[in-house]
């Protein structure tokens, strides 16, 4: 049985919510009807996409790679559908986006390329700065609205946003950690274990947010504010780390593996999304930009 669409966007919709149920409220189906559908999904593909864990659902290495495929039909699905509107509408003129470190790297490059060839007369500055240093240029009208993780927004009173991406973290380590046998992983467990801690984006101030709870802090061993040398710390048994889906990759530059596992404790998860200032007028640019992005992600949730 080939693959369908309803397939794929029920299959990204219990990914984004790490949740069936939640993914069926988001299309007022049954549950079964996910289920049946995920399920068949796999026996296409032939392999287990999620982990069944009591509070819901976690991806498989193999899932968090289909993931990224199932994205990119939907965008592709998503442009056809949305092009012959670019050309009648012919827009022209300039949108400046902000970005941040983290959506700049793993998030936008796709998305930009197929943004101006849907709309070849507009003009995408994209402008990458930190997350308050974005939300002040929303602010004063220096930027047209912002793609940044809206899980760290902090002035939400002034600002409005919209959830597009919801990405699960998960415990990175070496193929040859013993953890890797363990049945469950507490955050104890991580405790004990020399840590890479990530600052870009904000992610070590995360990072003790759902560290705090637990009442104990992670053994950080080096910090940097490089993806990339977290991802060979880790391949290499530096340390352990704690990251998105987003932003992981199986395989460090020198070719060493990195595998990914599920805590026993739910961590929140890293949002991306669009974020305004109400206050100013929407040019149709900027709509147009808005919109996109929409039916790019199928309107993962708003707030």
């Amino acid at each position: 049985m080939p693959l369908t669409l309803k397939q794929i966007r029920y299959f990204i919709a219990t990914a984004d919510f790490g949740q069936i149920s939640q993914a069926a409220k988001e299309f007022n189906i049954s549950q079964s009807t996910v289920t049946a559908s995920i399920r068949q999904l796999e026996e296409e593909v032939g392999m287990p996409l999620f982990e069944r864990l009591p509070s819901g659902v976690s991806l498989t290495n193999e899932g968090a790679r289909f993931l990224q495929h199932a994205r990119n039909i939907m965008a592709a699905v998503n442009e056809a559908v949305q092009t012959p509107l670019s050309t009648e509408i012919n827009l022209s003129g300039s949108i400046r986006v902000g970005i941040t470190t983290t959506v700049a790297g793993y998030f936008m490059p796709k998305l930009y390329v197929r943004f101006t060839r849907s709309y070849p007369n507009l003009k995408l500055e994209m402008i990458e700065a930190s997350r308050p240093e974005v939300e002040k240029s929303l602010l004063k009208g220096d930027l047209d609205i912002a793609v940044i993780l809206v899980s760290n927004l902090g002035d939400k009173q002034h600002l409005k946003f919209e959830t597009l991406v919801r990405s699960k973290r998960r415990l990175w380590l070496p193929s040859n950690h013993p953890l890797l046998e363990a049945k469950t992983i507490t955050f104890g467990d991580v405790a004990k274990e020399s840590y890479v801690m990530l600052t870009s984006d904000e992610a070590d101030q995360t990072a003790g947010k759902y560290w705090m709870p637990t009442g104990l802090s992670p053994k950080t061993i080096f910090t940097t504010s490089a993806v990339e040398a977290v991802r060979s710390m880790v391949a290499a048994g530096v340390g352990v780390t704690i990251l998105s889906d987003m932003v992981y990759r199986p395989w460090s530059l020198d070719g060493q593996r990195i595998e990914t596992v599920i805590l026993g404790r739910d961590i929140p998860t890293m949002d991306v999304g669009l974020v305004w200032n109400p206050d100013n007028q929407m040019s149709p640019m900027t709509k147009a930009f808005m919109d996109f992005m929409h039916l790019s992600f199928s309107g993962a949730g708003s707030e």
